[in-house]
């Protein structure tokens, strides 16, 4: 018993780190998300047809943005991105 909560413990203060490694990546890359969207917006309006590749990529930011909120708040114990491989939750597009 002792053991699991030192554990737990450890893992409480590595969120810390994860937190400030992930959170301004996440940042970083929210600005070239926000870029995106309003480039896939225009693209929608004046072409009449989205840009999958473009929505597709967006959508890994919503999912690490996902996980990131979720291990913070010890909803999950699966680490977001850079201590993960990217992954979609959405199956779109596929």
């Amino acid at each position: 018993m002792a053991k699991k909560r030192i554990s737990e413990r450890k893992e409480a203060w590595f969120r810390i780190l994860v937190a400030i490694i992930s959170g301004i990546i996440l940042d970083i890359w929210k600005i070239l998300i926000s870029i995106l969207a309003i480039i896939n917006w225009l693209i929608t309006v004046f072409s009449g047809k989205r840009d999958k590749g473009l929505a597709n990529f967006s959508e890994y930011w919503n999912t690490e943005k996902y996980k990131y909120i979720r291990y913070l708040t010890f909803v999950s114990n699966k680490r977001p991105f850079p201590f993960t491989s990217l992954e979609r939750i959405s199956k779109f597009g596929k």
